[in-house]
């Protein structure tokens, strides 16, 4: 009997977006298991819109109806976390040449302190090429109709947000 073959697809998911189920739903094709994990350590300098736990919730939600997809949460380096739950491959999606830029190096990084954990990196379907996660909660705080980019379980979340309101500069003190 050979392993399951397990795949991890981390990120920030704030929110998870209809690319990043795009993304999860095309490594079912080469994965047994995809883990979808929200990082507690983000890359990015970002207030966050929404919890970790309630990320992963949004997350539990999106793939409710997928037993092959899981829901998770981690701290720590990466390679370090997909060894603990044998991922010997981490999905990354790649949109811009600034993407591609930046999880090149992180793959040859985490490459260097894990050789045994391989990086795939799987383009979005050309209708979620431009979406993100910081785009979403730009349109969505501004009020914003943002239901073709995000899951209903996302969307569920973001309409009870108020927006915004706008400040002027010269309002500004």
């Amino acid at each position: 009997m050979t392993e399951p073959r397990v795949a991890l697809f981390p990120g920030s998911f704030d929110p998870v977006t209809s690319g990043h189920e795009d993304i999860v739903r095309r490594a079912l094709a080469f994965a047994d298991r995809v883990v979808v994990a929200v990082s507690h350590s983000p890359t990015q300098s970002k207030k966050p819109m929404f919890s970790v736990e309630e990320r992963v919730r949004m997350i539990r939600e999106t793939f409710a109806g997928e037993p092959r997809v899981e829901a998770a949460e981690f701290q720590g380096l990466l390679v370090d976390y997909a060894r603990r739950i044998g991922a010997r491959v981490v999905v990354r999606g790649v949109r811009t040449v600034s993407d591609w830029e930046y999880e090149v190096q992180m793959a040859a990084m985490n490459r260097a302190l894990a050789p045994d954990v391989e990086t795939v990196f799987l383009a979005p379907a050309p209708e979620h090429s431009f979406v993100s996660g910081t785009l979403v909660r730009q349109v969505a705080t501004l009020g914003g109709d943002v239901s073709r980019f995000v899951p209903a379980a996302v969307l569920r979340r973001l309409v009870r947000e108020e927006p915004v309101p706008v400040v002027r500069p010269e309002e500004i003190v």
